[in-house]
């Protein structure tokens, strides 16, 4: 320590601990958060209060992130993410915790709320497949084309129709039930499928059996209802391109038609061959389906919760049974319009969430709702008017059935079934009653029904649907 100290630039002095009073110049900052110089120490002398231009620049520099704070600890947890010590906060910015950098910062940044990005709609559908479910809903119709000089529709067609009011009943309830059970697996929704639609199909066929005193009509009663309960299968696990392969033959006979006469063998053996095709690819659809591992301790639903389903189904049958008594042509628009009507379920789901992103109270949301619900509405009902001109069919009673099913699916479709099924069944068994018993007003209860059915239909839609909580 006697030597001389050279004093040359680079010289052993850097090499020293140099101890030098601190500039009251905010130091240069580096990313690290580190000190300005890391090979000299700093001692600041104490002063009053905090370096108020070093504060400034740091709001500066955070200003995005600390805008949308809505609390000075989000602030401060920032801080902390950013690397700030006790140490740091105290010799650059004078304060003398985290807390207090927090809330100096929290009051010079004014408050921002940024809009997120849009996100991605959850419940968009998908056009092609609703399009092409509402077209399977009517093939089949082509078997009664093509098989029409074999059977006489006065005497026939009464076990035929029970036979379809019971498949489509059944159908309803266990495609509820296997959507219940996809939940869990799709092995335990194929068991299910797998029981109950050869079940359906027995109890359609027997109960047709009664007004066709056993004939030979039974077994096309019989046909029609394995038929509808293999369709149900492949609906029900998003086969629809396969379904509409099986039922190629019947497309092929009724293109031909108009131009060449089949004959009763080719009649009866092209429907034959589709419900062959049908069954199938059920089969192997099921195969592929039940091959799926099993969850253990799975849990069964309670059958009384498919109950609803399968009633709104029955009343749905036969509100569409008494339309079709007077418009038949009505009844074939009205089935073709049910995939058109599965897409505006969907997006109605989807306005509703977007919805609950526009408004902040629940005045404006059910304000909101009840726009959606009649937009949906209308985006369904307006198309059925030039279809049921074009088919020579009274507009009234077919809009207002439209109306009233497609808001019990709506319903349906959030979980609350039994309003939905009691206000259809009301309606079935109004018009129903006044019908087979020839009382006044005749034909217009039809109508009436449907329309007072609508209007609980909409009241109830709105009371449930109009709040956030289903739509969260």
């Amino acid at each position: 320590m006697s030597g001389p100290l050279s004093l040359e630039p680079g010289g052993v002095e850097q090499d020293t601990l140099a101890i030098r009073l601190a500039d009251r110049r905010r130091p240069r900052r580096r990313p690290s958060w580190a000190l300005g110089d890391d090979t000299t120490l700093t001692i600041r002398l104490p002063h009053q209060g905090p370096d108020e231009e070093a504060v400034n620049e740091l709001a500066a520099e955070l200003a995005d992130r600390v805008g949308p704070a809505v609390h000075p600890y989000e602030v401060a947890a920032l801080l902390e993410a950013e690397g700030l010590s006790a140490s740091l906060i105290k010799e650059r910015y004078g304060h003398p915790n985290l807390f207090s950098l927090a809330s100096a910062l929290y009051e010079r940044v004014p408050r921002t709320f940024p809009e997120p990005a849009p996100a991605a709609d959850p419940w968009r559908p998908d056009t092609v497949r609703c399009l092409l479910r509402g077209v399977l809903f009517a093939l089949p119709g082509l078997a009664y084309l093509l098989t029409a000089p074999l059977w006489n529709p006065g005497a026939h067609a009464p076990a035929l129709i029970v036979a379809g009011l019971v498949s489509w009943a059944w159908g309803q309830a266990l495609g509820h039930r296997a959507h219940l059970r996809m939940a869990t697996g799709p092995r335990e929704a194929g068991r299910t499928l797998l029981t109950g639609a050869p079940a359906g199909a027995l109890v359609a066929t027997a109960i047709a059996a009664l007004p066709a005193d056993g004939g030979p009509v039974t077994l096309v009663a019989a046909a029609q209802s394995v038929y509808l309960g293999a369709a149900g299968v492949l609906l029900v696990l998003g086969r629809e391109r396969q379904l509409l392969a099986a039922l190629s033959p019947l497309i092929a006979g009724a293109v031909v038609l108009p131009w060449w006469e089949p004959g009763p063998w080719a009649r009866a053996g092209l429907p034959l061959l589709a419900l062959l095709a049908t069954l199938a690819v059920t089969g192997l659809t099921l195969r592929a389906t039940l091959a799926a591992p099993a969850v253990p301790d799975a849990r069964r639903p309670r059958l009384r919760w498919s109950l609803p389903y399968g009633l709104f189904g029955l009343a749905a049958g036969v509100l569409v049974l008494l339309e079709g008594r007077q418009e038949p042509y009505a009844v074939i628009v009205l089935t073709v319009s049910m995939g058109p009507a599965e897409w505006l379920l969907y997006r109605y789901r989807g306005l509703s969430v977007a919805a609950l992103r526009a408004v902040a109270t629940p005045a404006g949301f059910l304000l909101r709702s009840t726009g959606i619900l009649a937009l949906c509405q209308l985006a369904y009902l307006l198309p059925l008017l030039p279809a049921a001109l074009l088919t020579d069919a009274a507009p009234a009673p077919l809009l207002l059935l439209a109306a009233v099913l497609w808001t019990a699916l709506l319903l349906q479709a959030f979980g609350a079934a039994w309003p939905s099924a009691a206000i259809c069944l009301a309606a079935a068994g109004g018009a129903g009653t006044v019908t087979l018993l020839r009382l006044p007003p005749g034909d217009l209860a039809l109508p009436v029904g449907c329309a007072v059915a609508a209007l609980c239909l909409s009241a109830c839609a709105l009371r449930l649907l109009g709040r956030p909580a289903p739509h969260a």
